[in-house]
């Protein structure tokens, strides 16, 4: 029994001394080819702005597609005056507002210099106030 002791011991001190060396070295490369410096950027056709409208707001408040409903009015205004592509509405998750009453909305241009201002608004009563206001910020 003393004999198995020692192997058993003699056996542990092998598998940490092992396992201690190995911690030690660098992990293996998984993928030998290296990674690229820059990522490609473009320059998209909506410059202007790029309006996010939040789907969530909406759902919270009636179940209603208020969000849907607004998006889709604000895409066919912007059609409409000639400012589609220059603006691009886009449909987003919660952007964490989380209103009572109203949606969030959010104008992102170049032209806010990184101050994007979230907006609530009513999905009836403040559709031509929004459209003046995402009009004056046009680039």
């Amino acid at each position: 029994m003393k004999k198995l002791i020692q192997r058993i011991k003699v056996l542990l001190r092998r598998i940490f001394k092992e396992f201690s060396s190995n911690s030690q070295q660098p992990s293996p490369v998984i993928n030998s080819r290296p990674l690229e410096t820059s990522i490609p950027t473009v320059s998209p056709r909506w410059e202007s702005g790029l309006v996010l409208v939040c789907s969530q707001c909406a759902n919270e408040q009636s179940g209603s597609t208020a969000s849907e409903d607004l998006e889709n009015w604000l895409k066919s205004r912007l059609k409409f005056e000639g400012l589609w592509g220059d603006f691009r509405v886009v449909s987003t998750s919660c952007l964490g507002v989380c209103p009572r009453i109203g949606i969030t909305v959010v104008l992102v241009s170049n032209g806010n210099h990184g101050n994007s201002p979230c907006l609530i608004v009513n999905p009836q009563s403040d559709r031509e106030l929004l459209y003046s206001y995402i009009k004056q910020n046009q680039g």
